[in-house]
């Protein structure tokens, strides 16, 4: 895989920005702190009314399905932005268990980027726990002697 360039940078610091936006901010805050994941019938009746609740879920799922159609088609650089977050597994996680059911029934191919993309990053985890760039080119993690200083 070829390094990351600044257009990558610059990518990733776009979506940043847009995570950063109050609305977004709120919605993330309640799908990962205070949502629970529930079945597919469940989630059809509570969430799927057009309730603020459904409009948080889905403006943090398509936020990240977007994230992961940019980095599964090549136009954001997989390792630089999963050096850097660990939120859309967090997310995939929440919302995995009734996904099955909504593509069963009328979205064969919703939130496949994001479930792909929380999949690539975990095998990625995997590879690269112990070899992130900083590791090999000898450079502690600040704190990483027990100090700051």
């Amino acid at each position: 895989m070829q390094k990351p360039d600044h257009k990558d940078a610059e990518l990733l610091l776009r979506l940043y920005e847009i995570r950063r936006e109050e609305r977004l901010r709120q919605a993330r805050h309640w799908l990962l702190h205070e949502y629970q994941p529930v079945p597919w019938e469940q989630m059809k009746a509570t969430y799927a009314k057009g309730s603020p609740e459904d409009a948080s879920l889905r403006m943090v799922t398509s936020y990240w399905d977007m994230v992961g159609a940019l980095v599964n088609n090549g136009v954001l650089h997989a390792g630089l932005l999963f050096e850097t977050t660990g939120e859309d597994i967090q997310v995939w996680n929440k919302v995995r268990g009734w996904v099955e059911g909504i593509r069963k029934e009328n979205r064969p191919t919703y939130l496949r980027n994001l479930e792909l993309l929380a999949t690539r990053h975990l095998e990625w985890r995997k590879r690269h726990a112990a070899s992130l760039p900083h590791e090999q080119a000898g450079v502690p993690l600040r704190g990483a002697s027990g100090s700051d200083a």
